[in-house]
């Protein structure tokens, strides 16, 4: 089981739809996918037409009694999506609370890594979506992930809230005497535009090495697959944002160690 997290320390860059978007694609390559939810703000679940206020569980009771967990209780609060294949861990609201009420206990930044061991024989793969914010759940997606995306909107202030993330990276990685290798991919890009083609050029002056080759262009129909409730890839899988993520899913099925990742 390959677990894939996807993280930016700023919203608006494109993180939910490359989780959604490259989940569609893997289901459709035939590979069981979870999908889960991390931020608070619960985009994902809202995605695909999940309301967690009224779900019985959720990922914060996992965290409220990490010391009792089993596969039992982890496999009770994933829920089914409208699509085969694709199940979802969901977020609540409540999540905002952890690092006030349990972020100073030791060991709360591997719970996640935990809960996806007990249900690794049922996924092929996982898609981590994060929140913006520096805190336990960052932290716990970094732990669980084998590989991190980076997905950064081709302007100007995404390109700093770039500059945190990796100072970010930097320090936790120090603290834990590892490194996260990481694979930028720009988002948004909008050829037309001198503000996405100087970003374009900046992110490549920058980060030469982590940089993915390629784009995700702007396209429409994101916005109408999730009025949908529907992956991109099952909304209108020709769309040219579409082709370009699974353009991107290549690249991250490489072995370890090819494409930037």
């Amino acid at each position: 089981m390959q677990v894939w997290t996807v993280s930016n320390q700023k919203g608006g860059v494109g993180k939910t739809t490359t989780v959604i978007t490259l989940a569609g694609l893997l289901v459709k390559r035939g590979y069981r996918v979870l999908v889960v939810d991390v931020d608070p703000q619960a985009s994902l679940g809202y995605y695909l037409g999940v309301d967690p206020d009224e779900l019985p569980g959720s990922l914060f009771d996992l965290f409220h009694h990490h010391e009792q967990l089993d596969s039992d209780k982890v496999e009770s609060v994933i829920v089914p999506t409208g699509v085969a294949q694709l199940d979802l861990l969901p977020a609540t609201t409540a999540l905002a609370t952890l690092d006030r009420t349990l972020g100073t206990q030791g060991g709360m930044g591997l719970i996640l890594k935990r809960v996806l061991s007990m249900v690794s024989h049922r996924y092929d793969a996982v898609l981590v979506d994060c929140p913006p914010v520096l805190g336990v759940l960052m932290i716990n997606a970094l732990a669980a992930c084998d590989r991190l995306i980076v997905p950064v909107q081709t302007e100007f202030l995404a390109l700093k809230g770039l500059d945190r993330m990796v100072r970010t990276l930097d320090m936790v990685g120090r603290s834990r005497g590892t490194q996260y290798p990481y694979l930028i991919v720009p988002t948004m890009f909008d050829k037309r535009t001198r503000a996405s083609l100087q970003a374009l050029t900046s992110l490549t002056q920058k980060y030469p090495k982590q940089l993915w080759h390629s784009v995700i262009p702007v396209d429409t129909r994101f916005r109408d697959a999730s009025q949908a409730h529907l992956p991109p890839s099952h909304f209108n899988p020709s769309s040219r944002g579409v082709l370009a993520y699974d353009q991107l899913l290549d690249a991250l099925l490489e072995p370890q160690g090819a494409g930037h990742v």
